[in-house]
Formats: C-alpha cells, sequence, structure tokens
C-alpha cells in the first residue's frame, strides 16, 4: 500500500477513533514501514492538555514499539472542515505541529514524503529545513 489515496484512507479512519473531547478535532495519522506495513494512529486529548498527544507520533512511536521502520511515508489527516471557512487558515490547521515535524525528522529521512489531507504532499525536509539534530 505506497498509494498517498491508500494511506489518507487509512488515516481518516484512524481519525475516527481520536479521544478529543476538550477539541473535537479528530486528527489521524498513517505511517509507511519500511516493510510495506502500515501503522496508523489518532490523537489522545488529556485535561492536562500538555499530555496529550498527536496522531502523527501515536504512528509513529507504535510503529517503532511493533518493531517497525518508518522510512518512506507519513500521512495526516485532520477533520477541520467545519473549523473556518477560509482556505488558507484551514490549511493551516491541517500541517504538522512542530513537535510532530521534530519527532518526523528523528524518525524519517529527510526526503520522506508527508501526505496532508487537503493540502497535498510536502518532502519531510521543506516542513522542517533546520530541524534539530545532535550529529
Amino acid at each position: 500500500m505506497t498509494d498517498p489515496e491508500q494511506l489518507l484512507i487509512r488515516a481518516r479512519s484512524a481519525a475516527q477513533r481520536a479521544h478529543c473531547p476538550y477539541s473535537n478535532f479528530r486528527v489521524g495519522a498513517a505511517v509507511l514501514c519500511a516493510d510495506g506495513s502500515v501503522v496508523d494512529g489518532c490523537n489522545v486529548e488529556n485535561a492536562s492538555y500538555g499530555l496529550s498527544i498527536c496522531a502523527e507520533r501515536v504512528a509513529l512511536t507504535s510503529a517503532l514499539a511493533q518493531g517497525k521502520r518508518p522510512t518512506s511515508l507519513a500521512v495526516s489527516c485532520i477533520d477541520a472542515s467545519d473549523e473556518t471557512d477560509d482556505q488558507a487558515d484551514t490549511a493551516a490547521l491541517r500541517m504538522p505541529c512542530g513537535a510532530c515535524r521534530q519527532v518526523m525528522l528523528e524518525l524519517l529521512p529527510s526526503d520522506a514524503e508527508i501526505h496532508i489531507d487537503g493540502v497535498g504532499s510536502r518532502r519531510l525536509a521543506a516542513l522542517i529545513p533546520q530541524g534539530f539534530r545532535l550529529s
């Protein structure tokens, strides 16, 4: 399953499992792994907002926990359709947050494609051009 649209379908499905009682903002992500498998995740909110975790990080860390290597693609999907009428604002709401971009930089190759539902595809290096690295 390497087709971006298939990954988006998987991310949309994952978004339906989101635990988001505070924002009602459902997010799903799907990660394509080196072995061809796909691991997905959804956002999980907490009353202590800082303890909430984004769908992208759930999917990436779940893949690692399963012994998989996320190398090729990550896909995020945000149910932002009712949040704003402004197209630019909607696109901004759908983009991965800075923390997720940094985790992607740590776990994915810099040329990995990130497919963002309703926005399009970007190379990871374009999403975080000067990301923090120890090496």
